[in-house]
Formats: C-alpha cells, sequence, structure tokens
C-alpha cells in the first residue's frame, strides 16, 4: 500500500523535497519547479534511480503501474534498464550530429577559422549525403569505404582527410558512450591496399595545361558565364588558390583601387595577401556583378548563397573535358612566368609562396607591389599575364 495520496501528490508539486510512496517508488520535486517520479532498485549491489516519468504528465495511479513494470522487468526479467535507455539514446545520435558537435567542441583550437570551415565543408560535400543521417554506432568500414571511393583516386589528398575526419569523428562518438568501438583503423580495412585501392596518383604532379593553350582555353571558357567559369577565369588570371576565389567577399575587392586583398582566414598561410587587378580581372569581377545575388555578400556563391563548392571548378573543367587540375593552373603561371625571364622572388610573391631561404625571409619585406605613382613589378606582371591570355 503506498504512503503518498493524490492529494498529497498535488500539495507536494509546490514545495521542493523527496517524498517516499513504498517499494522504492518517489516523488522528486526540485526548487525550479520540476517535479519528476523515480524508482529505486538495487542491481548488482549498486542503487540505481530509474526514471518513471514527469510528475506533471503521470497520475499517481499511473506512476505505480509503470514502476511495477521497471520492478519486475529489472528484478524478474533481469534487464539492465539504464543501459537499454543509454543505448536508445545513443542510437538516436547520427554522424551528422556526432561530427557537428565533435566540430563545435574542438574549432577553438583549430590553427585557423579557414580550416575550421574547410573541416566541416569537406564532410557538408562528401560524407553527410551518404552516412549523414545514420546512427554512428551504425556506421561500418563498408560504409566508409563507400563515401571515399568516388574521390579517392581523384582527389587523393582531400580523400585522406576526409577519411581522417570520418574516424575522428567515430572515436569521439565511442567515447561519448554512442557506439560501441572505436572507429575501424586506418592500418586495417581502411588502409589503400587494404578495403581501398592503392593511390596510382597521390605522387603525380597535378596536371596542369601548356601555357601555349590558355588563350584558346580562355575563349571556351567565356561563351558560357557561370559563377564557376567566372570563379575558375579570376583564379587564372591571378594565379590564386581555388579556395581563395570561391570564399572570396565583395568586401574584399577595392575596385577604384584595382586591389583584391585576401584576409589571412582564406589564405592557406594565415597571412593577408594583396593582389593587383589588371582590367580583365576587372572584367570578370563587373560581370559576377550583373549576375550579385541580393541575399549573399559571396562574389561566387553556389546552393544558398554558401561559397561554391571545392568540387565546383573541377566540374567546370570536366565538363569541358579538360583532363586537368584547377591546381594545376598555378603550375601554369610560374612556367610561363619563367620563359617571360620574370624574376623568381616576383612569381613566389605573386602565389602567396613562403620564402624558402631563412635570412631572405627575414630582411625581403617588399611585395612588389608598387606605389600608386610607380606601380610595382607585380602589378605589371599582373598586366603582362591579362595581356598575354
Amino acid at each position: 500500500m503506498g504512503k503518498l495520496t493524490a492529494l498529497a501528490v498535488k500539495a507536494a508539486l509546490s514545495n521542493p523535497g523527496i517524498y517516499q510512496d513504498g517499494d522504492g517508488l518517489f516523488l522528486k520535486v526540485d526548487k525550479r519547479g520540476g517535479a519528476s517520479w523515480l524508482l529505486r532498485i538495487q542491481r548488482d549491489g549498486k542503487r540505481q534511480d530509474i526514471g518513471v516519468g514527469s510528475a506533471k504528465m503521470l497520475s499517481l495511479a499511473d506512476a505505480r503501474l509503470k514502476a511495477a513494470e521497471l520492478r519486475r522487468a529489472a528484478k524478474v526479467d533481469r534487464r539492465d534498464i539504464l543501459a537499454e535507455r543509454k543505448d536508445e539514446a545513443a542510437a538516436k545520435v547520427t554522424f551528422r550530429e556526432a561530427a557537428e558537435r565533435y566540430h563545435r567542441e574542438n574549432e577553438p583550437g583549430w590553427k585557423s577559422a579557414l580550416y575550421a570551415k574547410q573541416w566541416m565543408a569537406s564532410l557538408e560535400n562528401y560524407v553527410f549525403p551518404k552516412i549523414g543521417k545514420m546512427p554512428t554506432g551504425g556506421v561500418t568500414s563498408s560504409d566508409i569505404i563507400e563515401v571515399l571511393t568516388p574521390i579517392w583516386q581523384e582527389i587523393p589528398d582531400t580523400a585522406r582527410q576526409v577519411r581522417n575526419r570520418i574516424c575522428s569523428v567515430l572515436d569521439y562518438s565511442h567515447a561519448k558512450g554512442w557506439r560501441a568501438t572505436e572507429a575501424p583503423s586506418g592500418t586495417g580495412s581502411l588502409k589503400a591496399g587494404r578495403g581501398l585501392p592503392r593511390q596510382v596518383k597521390q605522387r603525380e604532379h597535378r596536371k596542369a595545361m601548356p601555357y601555349a593553350e590558355l588563350p584558346g582555353f580562355l575563349v571556351a571558357l567565356r561563351r558560357k558565364p557561370s559563377y564557376g567559369r567566372l570563379a575558375l577565369e579570376l583564379l587564372i588570371l591571378t594565379a590564386t588558390r581555388s579556395q581563395e576565389v570561391r570564399l572570396a567577399t565583395w568586401e574584399e575587392f577595392d575596385l577604384e583601387a584595382r586591389m583584391w586583398t585576401i584576409p589571412a582566414e582564406h589564405m592557406k598561410r594565415s597571412k593577408t595577401h594583396m593582389i593587383p587587378l589588371s582590367d580583365e580581372a576587372l572584367a570578370v569581377l563587373k560581370k559576377a556583378e550583373a549576375l550579385r545575388q541580393p541575399d549573399t555578400n559571396v562574389v561566387f556563391p553556389g546552393r544558398g548563397g554558401q561559397p561554391l563548392s571545392d568540387m565546383s571548378l573541377l566540374k567546370v573543367l570536366r565538363d569541358m573535358n579538360e583532363p586537368l587540375h584547377v591546381h594545376g593552373f598555378r603550375s601554369t603561371f610560374t612556367d610561363w612566368a619563367a620563359n617571360q625571364g620574370i624574376a623568381d622572388a616576383v612569381v613566389e610573391a605573386a602565389l602567396a609562396h613562403k620564402t624558402p631561404d631563412a635570412v631572405q625571409a627575414a630582411y625581403r619585406r617588399t611585395t612588389y607591389l608598387g606605389t600608386k605613382d610607380q606601380p610595382g613589378a607585380r602589378v605589371k606582371l599582373m598586366v603582362l599575364i591579362a595581356t598575354e591570355k
């Protein structure tokens, strides 16, 4: 026979405390107004408090009935109710949810905001469409291999990064109790030559277009204006990297001063980079401005006004039947500059490369931009690129 009555429960809801009913069932009312039914049992010599339900949702009679069912399950059927509930909760945590929590908790310790953005973007592009809705505990080696196979040979560096990021999320999920095991080992089924094929392209240089073919390519590129094609043209005219073009916003451009200032968080070396703009580069920006979307400040937006994905520019090349790599245009620029007799230091500055010689890096501070009245070597270089192309 229980000690509590319906009237006693009603009165208790406005008075914080613990109210025993008997046989392990009790009502707990906290200072914030929360009220819960709990069942206390002994399992393997240890006390367990099992939640029965909200006292504002369950009547005293319903709480006693449910407590009896839980007591029978624990004592007669020998079930571990708390472990079962934990497993049920873990089964609801999807890979996307786990990745977002991992990203949020670890982002402050990463080297730059750009890296944090790239980390999540790689999962958005390649992982979430296939396993984002799967429970973390259900992701297997075969699922990961299915994600990686389409990009394993095409973009090997990115594919390996994606593999490592998937495994980091799964290890994190294991530590949180959402997954029974750690991630599949990178030395096991996820190693090249085992579950995944060997990456035959990983040691090859990125394929580049001979600079003599570039003028004709640009003519074909300009025939069908699109954000992807305009972005690729600006990349070629400025010798920049894909991410620097894709992430560009209108605030970075001073069209009157003919200067593009790329912020440090968009740069590989996390250092601000300034690029003088030629007439041809300005023309690209003018075309992009004519297509400008009112709800985004990204110069070359993709879906939802967000920056284009890192596969967008490669897709432009594939659609034009060019078996090249986007990054290869920087190699094309380097070959062309060498043929023109441009000083290596100027070329390296244009590419935003780190000066390899420590002494030179300490003393050579110039950016070769010059002044408005006396344009520097890089200003002349950008004009020469556009003229040649």
